[in-house]
């Protein structure tokens, strides 16, 4: 999978959010709580794991995503960017200001090793 390459270098900080719901417009973060702070080596750690999702085929679901990564640099003020994973349509949507267009949508398999040690870490992180 590719992450916005720019932002992952000055990722100071992620978020985890257990997503609730869809956004209601569009490019606005998607709503949920905060379950854990990512720093240092853990968010170099969860970035790589994130970049070496392998691809897969679109699968339909209607895009439920239940969790997102926000990467914040130093400043901490505006998102780089926030990735929404969907573990059943094997889709993550990727928005943002570091996010170009042909970043935006992407495909992984979720039963893959990586896959599944990012969802152990997500439901380590919170409900």
């Amino acid at each position: 999978m590719q992450l916005p390459a720019e932002a992952v270098t000055t990722t100071a900080l992620i978020e985890v959010v257990r997503i609730s719901a869809l956004p209601t417009r569009r490019d606005d973060p998607y709503p949920g709580t905060v379950v854990a702070h990512w720093a240092g080596d853990e968010a170099a750690d969860a970035l790589a794991l994130i970049e070496s999702l392998p691809g897969s085929e679109q699968h339909r679901c209607g895009f439920s995503p239940g969790w997102s990564v926000r990467a914040y640099d130093n400043s901490l003020d505006l998102a780089l960017f926030e990735a929404a994973f969907c573990f059943t349509c094997h889709e993550v949507r990727l928005q943002g200001p570091a996010v170009l267009s042909d970043l935006a949508t992407q495909f992984f398999n979720p039963g893959a090793l990586p896959a599944q040690s990012l969802l152990s870490l997500f439901r380590k992180a919170g409900p």
